[in-house]
């Protein structure tokens, strides 16, 4: 059972990811994990990572329809990248349950560097638009998606930004397209994610619940911000990732002693 006040945090820290991921366009399920652990007060890293798992799928699979609808998703590819990160993201999501919960916020904060430091690099490849799945981007494919759905598995992220990059490597595909695509990934990876944390007894239905309901609520907020500043949309990025980063090393200034000997 939750409490009424982390009810209330909880819904309040999903519209807060919502409206980050509608007026960025990524990078806010990131912050789902810390805002579970340090706002709304989950004691349990591990149940943290699980519950945000499914508000991660959910967010995407919400994102993902919009971008089906307007036909930039490059369905053959994502398809044959998200099975097979699938199957990293399960491997991954049994080792992070395996890792002592402090350390893996210790590790998570870390991570959330790294993706803070890609929000911040331009991406300006022009890519090829009629891209298809062949005998010779397959391997690339299914490696990457292999790679990402692993490091998606056992931090409980969506890693759309380290997938988008990886799609792009892997096919050439251009940026519009990479990002629709993705999404069918991060949704695939959240929910095999949540599926094995489920098992484990390791998720909070309810406030995995409101955190999608704020989410949703919240999204909506942002894409409707995102219009009227549009051209500001490279400042809000260059803000949302120092954000990030000073999350990231709030929580290792507070696992610190892990480091220690």
């Amino acid at each position: 059972m939750i409490s009424t006040a982390q009810g209330v945090l909880g819904l309040a820290s999903g519209m807060l990811v919502g409206f980050s991921l509608g007026l960025v366009g990524g990078g806010g399920s990131i912050l789902a994990v810390p805002l579970m652990v340090y706002l709304v007060g989950v004691a349990e890293p591990h149940v943290a990572i699980g519950t945000s798992a499914i508000a991660v799928a959910a967010n995407a699979a919400v994102n993902l329809s919009n971008h089906a609808r307007g036909g930039t998703v490059i369905w053959s590819c994502a398809l044959i990248f998200a099975a097979a990160g699938m199957v990293g993201a399960f491997g991954g999501s049994i080792l992070g349950k395996m890792v002592d919960g402090q350390r893996l916020l210790a590790l998570f904060a870390l991570v959330m560097i790294v993706i803070a430091l890609l929000m911040l690099k331009t991406r300006s490849r022009t890519g090829l638009p009629d891209v298809k799945i062949s005998m010779s981007n397959i391997p690339a494919i299914v490696s990457l998606g292999l790679t990402t759905g692993t490091v998606s598995g056992f931090f409980g992220i969506g890693g759309g930004f380290l997938i988008v990059p990886a799609l792009m490597l892997a096919t050439g595909m251009p940026i519009l397209n990479a990002v629709s695509s993705s999404l069918v990934a991060v949704t695939a990876f959240g929910l095999t994610t949540a599926a094995s944390y489920a098992w484990s007894g390791l998720v909070s239905w309810a406030l995995a619940g409101l955190f999608v309901a704020g989410g949703i609520a919240g999204g909506l907020a942002g894409t409707r911000s995102a219009r009227h500043l549009a051209e500001r949309r490279g400042a809000l990025n260059i803000v949302f990732a120092v954000v990030i980063i000073a999350v990231a090393l709030y929580m290792l200034a507070r696992n610190m002693s892990l480091f220690q000997p």
